[in-house]
């Protein structure tokens, strides 16, 4: 049952906050009050009266949320940056400890009813990739852009990005992991602040992604538009986009991906390997009990650069005389093709190995430039992760250039696995 219900109420509730300084404020909390729509679970049903065992209630929807805030005996607003600190950490700490799927339990009848409370049903691994376009905020330079990732606003289960500074088109590529507990209504939120040192940081943009549109057990590339609020549904201002790489995986089940490194193994996220099916077990290798181990994902990356379609004009002539340069990101190693002159189609056909000692971490990033007698001129590039090629061991694809008006690569990539291992 779902009700829409309003309450407002009186109450004086004084919080301790502690600062950084040491310094410990007594806050006031009074005038709350909050529209939402509530949702009521009569479960388990039974034979004898009220035929139910216990009642769940959660706010399915919030409306609204109103509090004061007061330091007794002082005026908060003349600290700096605090009163929005304080409002925006009550808010969190209030809305998650209710909102579904968070549920609170009321017994009818006695009995155990553990099952109906909050419990994990899966993991959700997130790589940030990267974001491009970023609204600038600074007035002197660029943007210091950093990310902060969650399913809920906890903040032990909140992650951040490091800060890539003076960037709006930051790399990150870094891994999170996130506790799933109702995969159909949970979704993943992402924000893009601007860092402002000892200021309070400025939002850019953020956006969020249902986990019930990931395919369980399967990896999803996407490119997110970032909007000023997520409550606001139209917001045509040109923000930015983030690129994450997500994969969602119930728990006990294997994702269905092979391990290409050990037999018999079966990966279920971007980072780990199962090692066996019960926490704790030892494995066995050649008749020999080992020590639990982590595969290191090493190996051989095959890059053949085949062509590029539909270039644009680099020259006063309407031509370009195009090369493309290819840079694993953790090594800096390089490798680069021929120059094609005037061309804006150009075939190279060209095949470039790279030994790659950690391939969930590392990235492929391809620009394409411009030869000139006198230097030359960028033309776009693109950013790959190593996720696919590593899952999928070999694949052809086209892949459009970032930062050019037109223009796209034709590339195939092909991994050799070389398995080492890690005591965990």
């Amino acid at each position: 049952m779902e009700l829409e219900m309003q309450w407002d109420g009186n109450p004086s509730i004084i919080l301790d906050i502690k600062t950084y300084l040491g310094v410990a404020l007594p806050v006031q909390v009074k005038n709350i009050g909050f529209t939402g729509v509530f949702r009521l679970i009569f479960r388990p049903l039974v034979d004898e009266l009220p035929c139910f065992g216990a009642v769940c209630f959660s706010l399915r929807q919030k409306k609204k949320l109103d509090f004061k805030l007061k330091v007794i005996g002082g005026d908060i607003s003349t600290i700096p940056g605090l009163y929005d600190a304080i409002e925006s950490m009550i808010r969190d700490a209030v809305e998650d400890s209710i909102t579904w799927p968070v549920r609170k339990i009321i017994p009818i009848l006695p009995g155990d009813y553990s099952d109906l409370e909050l419990k994990p049903v899966g993991t959700l691994e997130v790589k940030l990739v990267q974001a491009k376009e970023l609204t600038n905020k600074d007035m002197i330079g660029k943007s210091d852009p950093y990310a902060v990732i969650y399913v809920r606003p906890l903040r032990d289960r909140m992650k951040k990005s490091r800060t890539i500074n003076n960037q709006l088109n930051p790399v990150w590529n870094e891994h999170f992991e996130f506790v799933i507990e109702d995969a159909s209504t949970q979704h993943l939120v992402i924000k893009i602040y601007d860092d402002e040192g000892v200021q309070s940081s400025e939002l850019i943009g953020c956006a969020q992604l249902q986990i019930s549109d990931l395919e369980p057990g399967k990896v999803k590339d996407v490119w997110l538009k970032l909007v000023k609020d997520l409550e606001i549904q139209r917001d045509n201002k040109n923000r930015g986009q983030v690129q994450l790489e997500l994969l969602y995986v119930p728990n006990g089940m294997e994702n269905g991906f092979a391990n290409p490194f050990v037999q018999n193994f079966s990966m279920t996220s971007l980072e780990k390997v199962l090692k066996s099916g019960n926490e704790g077990k030892e494995l066995v290798e050649n008749g020999s009990e080992i020590k639990r181990r982590e595969v290191i994902v090493r190996g051989v990356l095959s890059v053949t650069v085949i062509s590029a379609e539909e270039l644009a004009p680099a020259d006063l002539m309407g031509k370009a005389d195009p090369y493309v340069v290819l840079i694993m990101k953790k090594t800096e190693s390089k490798n680069k093709t021929r120059v094609m002159n005037d061309s804006l189609n150009p075939v190279w056909n060209q095949t470039f190995d790279f030994v790659v000692e950690d391939g969930l971490h590392d990235m492929l990033i391809i620009e394409v430039w411009d030869h000139d007698t006198f230097g030359k001129d960028y033309m776009g590039r693109c950013i790959l992760t190593l996720t696919r090629v590593i899952l999928e061991g070999e694949y052809k694809d086209t892949f459009p250039l970032d930062g050019a008006k037109t223009g796209t690569l034709n590339l195939h990539l092909k991994w050799n696995p070389q398995p080492i291992y890690r005591d965990t």
